[in-house]
């Protein structure tokens, strides 16, 4: 008798085997959606994961109201590190807000001095203000080209397909029939 034969011959035939007989009795339990995500305020020193993520007591929080561009994209290391110095040495007090963005809770984040990260970074010119989220809370701070510069998140932000056409090494557009 072949391996497989003997697995199934054994795993669906009535037998005394305790483990066995555990195995098939389990029903597997109901899945609730996540309800309580926390609330509040969470504060403490921060890790920067990218332009408009960060870390804080091992929980990932997404800055409210903007869109940084993506790591592998022009500009997005440049904007990762000017979060990085911002936060250097600092604790950062993250309010939450009822939102959530791919798992990650969305928060408003300020220095100890009362300064938004967000509007830090939009001003930088690092960051644009993201109207359907933060109501255009931010948009009177960005420098004049900073859509121009952040072609790659403005399009995102306008629903256009671009956004998912660039990966890890792409930084021009693709030529045409490619």
């Amino acid at each position: 008798m072949g391996f497989w034969r003997r697995v199934i011959a054994f795993l669906f035939t009535p037998g005394t085997s305790s483990a066995r007989a555990e195995f098939r009795t389990v029903r597997p339990a109901r899945i609730e959606p996540v309800v309580g995500w926390p609330s509040g305020i969470i504060s403490g020193r921060c890790w920067v994961i990218d332009g408009d993520t960060i870390v804080i007591n091992k929980t990932r929080i997404r800055l409210a109201g903007i869109d940084a561009p993506e790591l592998e994209h022009p500009w997005g290391q440049k904007s990762k590190w000017a979060l990085v110095e911002l936060c250097k040495g600092q604790t950062i007090t993250a309010r939450i807000t009822p939102e959530l963005s791919y798992d990650r809770l969305v928060a408003q984040c300020f220095l100890p001095d009362g300064r938004d990260l967000a509007a830090e970074l939009v001003r930088c010119g690092l960051a644009l203000d993201w109207p359907k989220f933060s109501g255009g809370k931010y948009r009177h701070l960005e420098p004049h080209d900073a859509r121009k510069k952040l072609w790659l998140a403005d399009a995102r932000q306008k629903g256009r397909q671009v956004f998912s056409q660039y990966g890890a090494r792409d930084t021009l557009p693709p030529k045409p029939g490619t």
